[in-house]
């Protein structure tokens, strides 16, 4: 395995914080599983539980199928800037503590380059509501504006700005950002972001004219999508688990 930190043991943390490790280390190991990955980059962060101040993220330098749980670095999040010397990604600790900072009530970021997610944040029309999937995000997804390489703290205030009260966004001429109070929001709402920037990349390939449904169904269908959020800790993220232990259990070490 990469050249990575010294391992945190089990015994060193409180359970909860061990918990959170294993978990976020699943959510890279499904993000390599389900081709969002790109080798050493793309982030995906965890706030400690008990700790609303310190966040859990992967050294910069290893591959997503290479985290497990005791190699995950605790940064502090009002900290100063980390750099790719002390093996933290700088644009991923500028967009992800520009979230954790700003919204209290979410704990997992995600933040991923896939072919489609870039596609489309280079889409003049953005992400169109012509499927049920897509409709989870009508009127509740952000749009931030490409600034260059996220290197600068300067850029968070307006990060957190453009994400306003929504939990995804697409950042534009970039890609994708998804947040959520548990790993499994985060995971599954870009699950279903990048399906949406994917079919509709896919219908307008074709050149058929698009039928979008009238914005009061678009609205309802939201709404149902909110009304049933709570299946996913309960029902999804066992399944997930399940999925990703058949493949390799070494991200609980």
């Amino acid at each position: 395995m990469g050249d990575g930190p010294a391992r945190v043991r089990r015994s060193d943390v409180g359970e909860a914080e061990w918990q959170a490790r294993v978990d976020l280390a699943a959510a890279h190991r499904l993000v390599d599983h389900y081709g969002w990955s790109n080798l050493i980059y793309n982030h995906v962060v965890l706030r400690v539980p008990g700790q609303p101040s310190c966040f859990l993220v992967k050294p910069h330098n290893l591959a997503f199928d290479e985290v497990c749980a005791s190699n995950l670095l605790k940064l502090p999040l009002h900290g100063e800037q980390s750099t790719e010397d002390q093996n933290v990604n700088t644009a991923g600790f500028t967009i992800h503590t520009a979230i954790l900072a700003a919204r209290p009530e979410l704990n997992c970021t995600m933040h991923v380059h896939t072919e489609e997610g870039m596609a489309l944040s280079a889409h003049g029309g953005g992400l169109l509501p012509i499927n049920q999937g897509a409709m989870r995000f009508y009127d509740r997804i952000a749009y931030h504006d490409y600034e260059g390489l996220s290197k600068g703290l300067d850029e968070r205030e307006r990060i957190a700005r453009d994400l306003g009260s929504h939990r995804a966004m697409i950042m534009r001429n970039h890609g994708l950002l998804t947040a959520g109070g548990t790993v499994v929001e985060a995971l599954t709402a870009m699950r279903y972001l990048v399906m949406s920037c994917r079919t509709q990349l896919l219908l307008e390939a074709t050149g058929a004219p698009i039928r979008i449904p009238p914005p009061e169904v678009c609205e309802r269908a939201a709404r149902q999508w909110e009304a049933i959020a709570h299946f996913g800790p309960r029902d999804e993220w066992p399944a997930y688990l399940r999925r990703i232990d058949r493949i390799d259990t070494s991200y609980r070490d």
